[in-house]
């Protein structure tokens, strides 16, 4: 399926602008964006640094800097601005004009590199979805093309003005990615419905862009997942099924990452990858440790989770990396009752995996039945179960010919596998 939105190839020559405001209790950090347009791959031919008091209403920087950086543009030969802001329509419109080039701010930046990320049908739909809806609001800036999407004869009403045609036409396109994504969003309840009536836990990571999520994900799965060294490299949900001592079967869900300031319409958009997350058992809450802006980017995490109304689920968190933090030892620590809290861990190195494994154990497990059963000759079904359950740990025989054997497992598998073959477990006993 196309996209409406043909991007331009990726190498384009770019110009950055940065402004600092005073007054800003959260100010967009200049190195993330140099990452973001690095991941876009565009080619920097400069940047430009200024700061103000409050954005300006029609250039969002003063006249004096937009004649500046029309100047640069000129002299740098480049077709394209990328301002690390959020930029109104008519404050684009007007310095698409006055600098005579493209203009991006920092939504439509990310929305590029998600176009350039989704792999699967429902990623590529989720991302037109918030091109449109980003870009509708922008419609003023001729887009004639999008007739051709229909034929233009008998559908346009008496006097119905392009523009007016252009709106209908993305109307239309979005309600039918709705209802598409809406089919999607029916099919992964009914997947989880099924693996809770199976009583199979899911197990969600997440974490800020580049934290190292796929990686851990590849190696706690034996998966081989897309996994880069930059921003956004995961656009969709992968799932996979890891085996957990203690507890059994478990669903690894990787998703998206998250990036500070992410535009609302993003969240929105990707509801049906982040439903993952909003309906998982525990969240993996994976930190690049070693990063200067990491509390910075923990608390992003939670603004996001908050928003998409994650932000009561257990959490465990994951602190990555630790192969770059020099002599670091891979550890556990755990809170008073001994119960896991955080792990620390390389997952490209693999130190500190079977540690992950035991934590989960800790956070997952449930009451276990560890014990020596008397199994009679004629009980040849419950010993083939318990060896099939991979609950045996030793067995002898005694002179009766019966099998006293060692079994751990869950004691929801136990009590299952005697309801089956209609066992008392009186009749175990040693």
């Amino acid at each position: 399926m196309e996209s409406l939105f043909d991007r331009p190839q990726s190498g384009e020559r770019a110009l950055l602008v940065h402004i600092d405001f005073y007054q800003s209790a959260e100010p967009e950090d200049l190195s993330e964006f140099e990452m973001l347009v690095d991941s876009a791959g565009a080619d920097v031919c400069g940047i430009v640094r200024g700061s103000r008091n409050q954005p300006d209403p029609k250039y969002f920087v003063g006249s004096g800097k937009a004649d500046e950086i029309a100047n640069l543009i000129k002299e740098a030969d480049t077709q394209l601005a990328i301002f690390n802001h959020t930029l109104s329509p008519s404050q684009e419109r007007n310095l698409e004009k006055k600098l005579q080039c493209r203009v991006l701010d920092r939504t439509g930046l990310i929305l590029d590199i998600f176009a350039q990320r989704a792999r699967t049908f429902e990623g590529k739909l989720q991302v037109e979805l918030a091109q449109l809806e980003h870009l509708s609001t922008r419609l003023v800036r001729g887009w004639t093309h999008l007739e051709r999407q229909k034929g233009g004869i008998g559908l346009r009403g008496p006097g119905e003005t392009q523009l007016e045609t252009d709106r209908r036409l993305l109307r239309g396109r979005i309600k039918s990615i709705q209802k598409r994504l809406e089919k999607v969003r029916k099919q992964r309840d009914q997947g989880r419905r099924s693996r809770k009536k199976a009583e199979v836990p899911t197990v969600s990571l997440v974490g800020y862009t580049n934290a190292g999520k796929s990686t851990l994900f590849n190696a706690l799965t034996q998966a081989e997942v897309y996994a880069e060294d930059q921003l956004f490299a995961t656009l969709d949900p992968t799932l996979r099924s890891i085996e957990v001592d203690d507890v059994g079967n478990v669903i690894l869900a990787d998703t998206v990452g998250f990036i500070r300031h992410l535009p609302h319409k993003l969240v929105e958009a990707f509801r049906a990858t982040l439903e993952e997350s909003r309906e998982a058992d525990l969240l993996l809450h994976v930190v690049d440790a070693c990063s200067e802006e990491r509390d910075d980017n923990i608390f992003h995490v939670n603004e996001v989770l908050k928003e998409i109304g994650a932000d009561q689920i257990p959490t465990l968190m994951v602190y990555n990396k630790i192969d770059l933090m020099g002599d670091f030892p891979a550890k556990i620590v755990r809170d008073d009752e001994g119960i896991p809290q955080s792990v620390w861990l390389s997952a490209r190195t693999g130190e500190g995996i079977e540690l992950l494994f035991e934590a989960l154990r800790g956070r997952l497990g449930k009451d276990v039945v560890s014990q020596q059963v008397k199994v009679a000759p004629h009980m040849g079904q419950l010993r083939a179960l318990l060896y099939q359950s991979k609950a045996v740990q030793a067995e002898e025989v005694d002179d009766q010919g019966c099998t006293l054997m060692t079994i751990r497992l869950p004691k929801k598998d136990y009590y299952q596998i005697l309801k089956k073959l209609n066992i008392n477990e009186d009749v175990l006993a040693v």
